[in-house]
């Protein structure tokens, strides 16, 4: 059965205090280098882009941006990675939260499949596990309990709220509004919203996805019903009538990311959450950075977009100043 996260009571909704503004946070999926067009393998658990992360988190430090570096098992449990990690966690900023890749992270229960590499899916036991074993693997080799969670492919199922607050987790971060995974066994956040709510104990803080062009008031509900009209969602973008925007530099266009920034800033959302995947750091690991082109045009997305927010006086946010807004 697809997992469809309810929609948020308007007393479920963070109310962020007055000084906080308006900011935006940047989520890393800190991760091994796979084929993301060959299935999921255990053994994938190669973590050489690790040697490019020093240079990128510069680029964010120097302009005192914040990454909350989201880590998943081949990452926790490499000695090189966790230097290097060690290193950007000592700019008093950035910190180190959990990302869960079912398919590399023991024990290994279940049988392969592509809707058991969504971790929640995966029976409650298991879930809770493969959480406690990655929990404990990313305390013990940075000496501090991970506070943020996100579970990779977005898949956060019914049971892991629950599961993370009892692990001691603030933050989750796995709904990706607009966005539909049923298709391959995963959730479908097609009516998922990027406003912050709090559930089981949990802040769920979505990857912001934004509705723009003139008809953006149907949002998800309208996009859906596109995806059911022959070629109907490339006929509204291309006429401007209605997109869906990811802030992010893979695969979207920083002029499309920009407007969505206005249209988010516009509307009054007051945290937007952007990212990215560690192994687009270095070219040949993932479909958006295939080449040294594409890398140059990667990191010319960040220097656009932070100038933009700087212009707009939307400042970065670091996962402990969320939390502390948060009460």
């Amino acid at each position: 059965m697809t997992y469809r996260p309810p929609r948020p009571t308007d007393a479920q909704r963070v109310i962020w205090p007055d000084d906080f503004g308006t900011r935006f946070t940047i989520f890393v999926d800190v991760e091994e280098e796979f084929d993301w067009r060959a299935p999921l393998d255990a053994r994938n658990r190669t973590t050489t882009a690790m040697a490019a992360f020093p240079d990128a988190h510069r680029r964010f430090a120097e302009r005192g941006v914040a990454l909350a570096c989201m880590v998943d098992h081949p990452i926790a449990t490499d000695p090189a990675a966790v230097a290097i990690l060690a290193r950007v966690v000592e700019d008093g900023r950035s910190e180190i939260g959990t990302q869960l890749h079912a398919w590399v992270n023991p024990p290994f229960d279940a049988d392969a499949s592509p809707a058991t590499s969504y971790a929640g899916n995966l029976p409650r036991a298991l879930e809770a596990a493969k959480l406690e074993t990655l929990t404990t693997a990313i305390t013990t080799a940075f000496g501090t309990a991970p506070r943020a969670y996100r579970a990779g492919r977005y898949g956060i199922g019914p049971r892991s709220f629950d599961l993370l607050a009892g692990l001691g987790y603030r933050i989750d971060s796995s709904v990706r509004p607009g966005y539909d995974y049923s298709a391959d066994g995963g959730p479908d956040f097609t009516m998922a919203d990027a406003q912050a709510y709090r559930v089981s104990g949990i802040v769920e803080l979505p990857l912001t996805t934004i509705f723009t062009g003139r008809a953006r008031r149907g949002g998800g509900a309208l996009y859906r019903a596109l995806g059911h009209v022959s070629k109907g969602r490339g006929v509204f973008a291309r006429a401007r009538l209605l997109s869906r925007i990811a802030l992010t530099p893979e695969d979207m266009p920083i002029e499309a990311a920009l407007e969505a920034v206005a249209v988010a800033a516009g509307e009054g959302l007051r945290l937007l959450n952007l990212s990215f995947h560690s192994p687009s750091l270095a070219p040949g690991n993932t479909p958006y950075v295939r080449d040294a082109a594409d890398l140059k045009r990667f990191h010319a997305w960040w220097t656009t977009m932070l100038d933009a927010l700087d212009r707009r006086g939307i400042r970065n946010a670091s996962l402990d100043e969320i939390i502390t807004a948060l009460g």
